[in-house]
């Protein structure tokens, strides 16, 4: 029987890109080492009635810290296995910063136009290796108030002076990833799945499901 994750979020576009993953995942075999081994068989769904639970607030100083805490939250109230992510952009010349306060880096109501203008003046005297930067992303799972796994990753690039293409979301457009010489926002659904941190975190939970 394929595992049932439910995801604590109401967002239906985040939703989309982990069933995404999973699809892009269920071709690949992915291990904790890289080397090859079963994929887990799983269902990802929303969790039901999702804005009757209190928020929880992502305060916490680590991304890790603020996913495991979620999905612990959310879990407590609701059965089956529960996940949740927590995800930003790191930049060392900025302190780390926006880090884990990626969503909310041009204040509460800031827009993804807002954060990167915000971004760009706060780098604009940056050159060189003082330009490197970093996606990461943690996922939690827990059932009934009990973590089962934490798994996290990054992708590492460098933040452009301006921004390039018209897909993904967030800091994607900014974000150059050498490897392939393209922006996040540059990149096919496809491409970005296999390389960014999201997807590199995602697979680490499958290889995780699919051995216990």
């Amino acid at each position: 029987m394929p595992a049932r994750l439910f995801l604590a979020s109401s967002n239906e576009g985040k939703l989309a890109e982990f069933r995404a993953l999973a699809r892009t995942f269920s071709r690949v075999t992915p291990t904790w080492s890289g080397s090859t081994s079963a994929t887990a068989s799983i269902e990802l769904e929303a969790l039901p009635r999702f804005d009757e639970i209190p928020p929880f607030p992502e305060n916490a100083p680590t991304f890790a810290e603020n996913a495991l805490s979620k999905a612990l939250h959310y879990s407590r109230v609701r059965g089956g296995m529960i996940f949740a992510d927590d995800s930003g952009l790191v930049v060392p010349a900025l302190g780390g910063a926006p880090g884990v306060h990626s969503a909310r880096y041009a204040g509460p109501q800031g827009t993804s136009p807002q954060r990167i203008e915000k971004l760009l003046r706060e780098m604009a005297e940056k050159k060189g290796s003082e330009r490197a930067a970093y996606f990461v992303c943690a996922i939690a799972l827990a059932e009934r108030g009990r973590a089962l796994a934490v798994v996290t990753d990054r992708v590492d690039g460098e933040i452009l002076t301006s921004p390039r293409g018209s897909g993904g979301f967030g800091y994607d457009p900014v974000f150059y990833f050498p490897p392939l010489d393209k922006t996040f926002a540059e990149l096919r659904a496809e491409e970005k799945n296999l390389h960014s941190h999201r997807g590199k975190a995602f697979r680490k939970l499958l290889a995780f499901l699919a051995v216990n």
